[in-house]
């Protein structure tokens, strides 16, 4: 058994949920949530992206046959969101463990400011030990704020989480040298070291009937979580022990290997990816804390800033003689930083109302130059 502790993004497909009906598959769902709570007793961190609102809806309205307009889906969603939840915390209350609904849109992932809100709160979930259930919000989601399906959604998710491995968990056992259902010969691919232009070739289109994702969009999937160095593992969901022999590295399905390291692909992204739109300067207290002992950057060492930038903007970090130290991410505005720069971080809250964390801007969040 691997000893590791990891954080894992399971996603569940619709087809997955429901095995191919038209309702919920609880008796399926109950051994889905087994797995997931053994891991969790053995120290792992669990994340939950989970498809079905809409079966759901469909099944607790009696609509299975009502037209598929945009409108009827998302009431169908409004509905079925609160019943998908409601089996999902009955079936992790078994296990005595709690659960924490985020619905999410593009625009929560695209807003920076707003991606700091989603992964403070779902970093804080996981460190009280509570199983965050992810879905996209189909019910107010339009055309230009969707992610478009949960296979993408979970990627992003996983970069949101910094998770060790993304489980994408469907009716196929996972990519195949051809389509299995046309050509007997297709065999099973079992690793992939780099997704190439054959490797999206092979995974054809969507043909999934209640989901909206096809084999095609897991690899999207793939990619995206392997560019953050995140492993992935595409396999069925109806595999015996499926969640539990992926987390221990058995050979599980199709497993996409990153051979990036998370932290400093982050890292890379905020130097080269984005322009710092502000400065903050530092004293000698604070430049020694982050060039050379490795620490988060706190208002007791800020002692200025230099134009507007808002939380979530890179920014540029300088000493007392101009030159730029560091860059990242930041989690006050400026015009916050300004009222708490030089005080120690347990008077955050007294000095503005609120508080986003002790820190201005975390270590995991801080290139050196």
């Amino acid at each position: 058994m691997n000893v590791n502790k990891k954080t894992i993004v399971v996603k569940l497909g619709t087809s997955v949920l429901t095995s191919g009906t038209a309702k919920l598959d609880r008796a399926h769902m109950v051994e889905i949530v087994r797995q997931c709570a053994l891991l969790h007793q053995q120290g792992h961190s669990i994340v939950v992206v989970t498809s079905g609102a809409i079966a759901a809806g469909k099944e607790h309205l009696n609509m299975p046959d009502i037209e598929p307009t945009i409108a009827n889906k998302q009431m169908l969603a409004a509905v079925g969101q609160g019943q998908l939840v409601k089996e999902w915390e009955n079936l992790f209350r078994i296990y005595s463990l709690h659960v924490g609904q985020m619905l999410l849109t593009r625009a929560d992932l695209d807003n920076k400011g707003r991606f700091l809100n989603a992964r403070d709160t779902l970093n804080t979930l996981l460190k009280h030990r509570i199983i965050p259930l992810i879905n996209e919000n189909d019910a107010v989601a339009t055309s230009e704020i969707k992610v478009g399906d949960n296979d993408n959604l979970s990627a992003l998710v996983a970069l949101l989480a910094n998770a060790d491995q993304l489980m994408l968990l469907t009716d196929q056992q996972g990519l195949f040298t051809a389509d299995p259902r046309h050509n007997p010969e297709a065999e099973l691919i079992t690793t992939v070291t780099e997704i190439t232009d054959a490797i999206h070739d092979l995974a054809g289109g969507s043909v999934g009937g209640l989901g909206t994702g096809g084999m095609a969009t897991k690899i999207e999937s793939a990619t995206i979580a392997n560019r953050g160095g995140i492993e992935v593992v595409i396999a069925s969901g109806h595999r015996k022990n499926v969640i539990l022999d992926a987390a221990d590295d058995e050979s599980v399905g199709t497993r996409f290997i990153s051979e990036n390291n998370r932290l400093e692909t982050r890292k890379n992204w905020i130097f080269a990816g984005s322009r710092a739109t502000g400065t903050i300067v530092v004293d000698e207290g604070a430049e020694q804390a982050i060039k050379h002992d490795g620490r988060s950057l706190l208002p007791k060492g800020i002692q200025s800033t230099q134009t507007y930038f808002l939380r979530g903007d890179v920014v540029s970090i300088h000493n007392q003689k101009g030159k730029e130290i560091a860059r990242g991410i930041v989690r006050y505005k400026s015009d916050d930083i300004g009222k708490i720069k030089g005080y120690h971080s347990d008077q955050i809250e007294k000095l503005l109302g609120y508080e986003y964390g002790t820190v201005v801007i975390h270590r995991d969040d801080l290139v050196i130059l």
